[in-house]
């Protein structure tokens, strides 16, 4: 099968924020194989085929630039990609439902489920399916009857190999990451089809970082991940607002349990609120399965971790009307950031989606800046173009603000000249640091009223 001149080919369907960056990486560190991304979407492959891909990440033009054409290629030929491929990787969307039973928490998995009917209906040899999707828990089982209710003769053998990447450090998580995940059924051709994934990474990652499970416990470690990060993130999100009530600060709250080795300090910093393609998702997801096995406390329980999140973001635009003399109306108030995070275009569930719409609602005039994710934005706040501006630099975004709000920590913001930014915006000026990355004792100095998250604001008047 496939290309002479390789020993294996590997597709992936679906040219995403995962399926993209993982497939360049295979491709740059196991030249002996044939890499194919294939997806619907024409322009999408384009865009993975010129000089501007279709996602931002640090390091990652260079990793596709050094493959691409030699043994990565993309296309949008999915049929002749599942026929020549003996490993093809699943890493389609499953957004959560918008419509029906569980709308609002369950995966909504048509886009896989029509992925495994094409795959069946082209397939002529058996292969092996590798889930790269975020999936419910027992959707290995699912895709299993639907890939070998065929009459064929073709087998195919379905592995779980979830991703952990983090947008920002994807080319880094997967050059070096902290563990790869492979759950396989625990029959023979499961195992033999579960080593034949473990020699792909074996190529550039330690065997020891490899670990191998039932395809069960292998996709419910995806969903349990990313529930333990986002819950940190909301446990000192609540405390933040605990602490703006007591004088206590945030920060020092944040650096004092973070220094017990049994808690660490990583994703204990506070901020307006999480966001990316995952948190949420996975965790209404697991909610929902919980639900659905009458685990109904366990489900309340992560349900709390949402909760959490949409209070900070709304606790956060309450409090900018509060100290802004109880209206926003009229006011030019100037977002910094727009992505979920800093080196990343992304904006799926960004809290300034939310911060934004809210402002809009109290007739503020909102305006937008970020390095990557403009376009983005334009796209999220379609439906209310009429009231926001976009901005690409943050001293035109700041000419005659009333208010900034740092929303995501890139690093320019902590650069900027403050003395220049406060002499052209309107007086009093309000900055609130969404993110806590500025030094608020001298952005008072140069005149701001200053509201960090979690800390005493620094203001000019009583």
């Amino acid at each position: 099968m496939g290309d002479s001149k390789f020993t294996k080919t590997i597709a992936c369907i679906g040219a995403g924020y995962v399926g993209g960056p993982t497939m360049a990486m295979i491709a740059l560190k196991c030249p002996q194989y044939k890499v194919v991304v294939v997806d619907i979407n024409a322009e999408r492959i384009d865009a993975w085929n010129s000089e501007k891909l279709p996602i931002y990440e640090p390091g990652l033009y260079e990793t596709v630039a050094q493959a691409r054409g030699r043994n990565l290629f993309f296309s949008t030929d999915v049929e002749q990609a599942i026929f020549e491929s003996e490993i093809i990787f699943v890493s389609v969307n499953t957004p959560t439902k918008t419509f029906g039973q569980g709308a609002g928490k369950a995966a909504d998995l048509q886009y896989w489920e029509k992925t495994a009917r094409n795959i069946v209906k082209i397939a002529k040899t058996d292969k092996i399916i590798v889930e790269k999707s975020t999936l419910p828990v027992r959707t290995a089982q699912a895709m299993d009857r639907i890939l070998n209710a065929n009459d064929n003769g073709v087998h195919f053998e379905v592995l779980s190999n979830p991703e952990f990447l983090a947008e920002g450090t994807a080319i880094a998580d997967l050059e070096k990451p902290d563990r790869v995940l492979v759950g396989s059924q625990t029959t023979e051709l499961g195992l033999k089809a579960r080593d034949e994934l473990v020699q792909v990474y074996a190529n550039w990652v330690d065997k020891e970082r490899i670990l191998t499970t039932n395809v069960w416990s292998a996709e419910l470690s995806k969903l349990v991940a990313n529930a333990f990060l986002a819950q940190r993130i909301s446990s000192i999100n609540s405390i933040s607002a605990l602490c703006e009530k007591t004088e206590a600060d945030v920060t020092e709250v944040s650096r004092a349990i973070g220094m017990d080795t049994r808690i660490g300090s990583r994703f204990l910093n506070s901020s307006v609120g999480f966001g990316g393609s995952c948190f949420k998702k996975d965790i209404l997801n697991l909610v929902y399965i919980a639900d659905s096995y009458g685990l109904h406390e366990v489900a309340r329980y992560w349900e709390g971790v949402v909760n959490m999140n949409e209070y900070q973001k709304c606790r956060f635009v309450d409090n900018m009307i509060k100290v802004m003399f109880n209206t926003v109306a009229d006011k030019r108030i100037a977002l910094f950031g727009f992505a979920f995070k800093a080196d990343t275009g992304d904006t799926r569930e960004s809290p300034s989606i939310d911060v934004a719409r809210q402002l809009i609602e109290e007739h503020a005039g909102v305006v937008i800046t970020d390095p990557q994710a403009i376009e983005n934005a334009k796209t999220d706040l379609a439906d209310c173009l009429g009231s926001v501006e976009f901005a690409r630099d943050p001293y035109e975004a700041a000419k005659g603000a009333h208010a900034i709000a740092i929303m995501t920590e890139w690093d320019e913001y902590r650069k900027l000249d403050y003395e220049k930014i406060i002499s052209q915006m309107e007086r009093p000026a309000f900055l609130f640091d969404g993110r806590n990355i500025l030094d608020h004792k001298k952005l008072f100095e140069l005149g701001f009223n200053v509201f960090p998250l979690g800390q005493p604001s620094l203001k000019h008047y009583e």
